[in-house]
């Protein structure tokens, strides 16, 4: 199992979902089963339902998003 940028994914990884290059869950990846990259796995979520926000530790979205796009994660790759 492998993620978008090639790194070999495990349960128990803490991982972001992407959708149209932009973070939509963060959570803890669980019941993967190796050997499949597509559709495999759950998300824990394990967001806070409200949490502080000091500015100097944030990022808006949209640039995330830009950063995904300048180092070509912003799309899915082709299905084997």
């Amino acid at each position: 199992m492998h993620y978008r940028n090639g790194r070999e994914a495990r349960n128990g990884d803490k991982i972001v979902r992407l959708e149209g290059g932009k973070i939509v869950a963060f959570g803890v990846l669980h019941s993967a089963v190796p050997g499949y990259d597509y559709c495999n796995g759950n998300i824990a979520v394990i967001q806070p339902p409200n949490d502080y926000a000091c500015m100097c530790d944030c990022l808006h979205i949209d640039d995330v998003a830009a950063v995904l796009a300048e180092g070509g994660m912003d799309k899915r790759p082709e299905g084997k």
